[in-house]
């Protein structure tokens, strides 16, 4: 086998069934998730060295530095993450001092997070880190086409929020 080749796994009785014009690896959704998966343990690795944060935790204190006093529910909207996660994160997050969290006078059952001073110089650590890993990405495939790629990425999020809102009335209906 050459080098930088993929081995072909065996076939059993279920993919031999399957079309063959299907390739994973040239599928969007694929591509995007190993795409995303990977950058975000490069982040997660640089994070983690200097802060000990996960991605689920810098998610959750960027979303807080941002909006300044947020929901656990607002940031599982505004990062994609579902409501465990952000609830794990969130806790790790006040056990360690980076942020606080107080009830919401709006809402009795809800809680409202806050940055600390402490989560504050943390956050400040973590801009530079998370730019440089964007610099570098951004490296690999040049300034136009990086731009064209946040681009494009905006307005697929955009279409798939969409495609989202109208499945969820179908489902209504």
């Amino acid at each position: 086998m050459k080098s930088g080749a993929r081995a072909e796994p065996a076939l059993g009785v279920a993919a031999m069934a399957a079309p063959r014009d299907f390739h994973l690896e040239d599928f969007l959704p694929y591509q995007l998730s190993v795409a995303a998966a990977r950058v975000s343990r490069l982040l997660s690795q640089r994070c983690a060295i200097a802060h000990g944060l996960t991605i689920p935790e810098w998610r959750v204190l960027t979303t807080t530095a941002r909006f300044g006093c947020v929901s656990p529910t607002a940031v599982g909207e505004w990062t994609a993450m579902d409501k465990v996660k952000v609830s794990r994160a969130a806790a790790g997050l006040v056990a360690r001092g980076l942020l606080r969290q107080t009830a919401d006078p709006h809402d009795g059952r809800g809680r409202l997070l806050r940055m600390t001073r402490k989560g504050a110089g943390v956050y400040q650590g973590i801009v530079p880190l998370a730019r440089a890993l964007e610099a570098t990405l951004a490296d690999g495939i040049g300034r136009s086409q990086g731009a064209a790629l946040s681009k494009a990425l905006l307005r697929l999020n955009a279409h798939v929020q969409q495609v989202n809102g109208a499945a969820h009335e179908d489902a209504a209906d």
